[in-house]
């Protein structure tokens, strides 16, 4: 009973106090996704600004168009590829990065008709200040007079917020698949209704020529004499 009272005092006394200096203690992860429309015979690069020792983590997929397919590349700040795909309908690269801009591109040069919907997300590691994330423990005197240590409050912050960042991460990466499939089961629905319609016409002009044909067989027009 001791203990669980110690948790919910050391809670509220991080809920309520000043954490402004703190906040070195989380590695921050920061997310982001963008869906735009990559047009026929163009190429689209973005830029992304990185620090040293980072990670930088892409992800994306051809949700619209024609073969779903798309070419990628991502070079350093130095302008050295560092991965590449080609006709490919999604990837995923993780690179650690320098300091420098980054930069990636979407590749629909090789088709001259189609444009491509790409959707992609930006998953950026260790991108804090550098401060030691030890500081804390001298925002917390008195500390030692609990049974349950900080030091375990924070990793298992720490563990829950990694976990509900996977989480979103895997959300995001779920609608991004649902949307393709969404698209593609439309267009074969479309597909399929065209053929039918298709198919429906030249029935209806098969009948009628054969019905034509057999009645020509039985129209005698030759004239009787009497």
């Amino acid at each position: 009973m001791r203990r669980s009272w110690g948790c919910v005092a050391v809670l509220l006394w991080l809920c309520v106090s000043d954490w402004s200096s703190v906040n070195g203690a989380f590695t921050q992860s920061l997310d982001s996704d963008f869906t735009f429309t990559l047009p026929p015979g163009h190429k689209e690069c973005f830029y992304q600004t990185m620090k040293k020792d980072a990670s930088l983590e892409i992800e994306y997929q051809v949700l619209d168009g024609a073969g779903l397919d798309v070419d990628f590349y991502l070079s350093s700040p130095t302008g050295h590829i560092l991965a590449s795909d080609f006709r490919k309908s999604d990837g995923v690269h993780t690179v650690e990065t320098e300091e420098g801009d980054y930069k990636f591109c979407f590749d629909n040069t090789f088709s001259a008709v189609s444009e491509k919907i790409i959707f992609f997300e930006l998953i950026l590691d260790n991108m804090d200040d550098g401060e030691d994330p030890e500081n804390w423990k001298e925002y917390v005197q008195g500390a030692d007079l609990l049974d349950m240590k900080l030091e375990d409050i924070m990793d298992t912050i720490n563990s829950v917020k990694a976990r509900l960042g996977k989480s979103l991460q895997i959300q995001t990466v779920l609608k991004a698949f649902e949307a393709r499939d969404r698209n593609l089961q439309e267009s074969n629905y479309e597909r399929v209704n065209v053929w039918s319609f298709t198919n429906v016409v030249v029935m209806m002009v098969v009948s009628c020529v054969q019905v034509y044909l057999l009645r020509s067989l039985f129209n005698d027009k030759r004239q009787t004499r009497t």
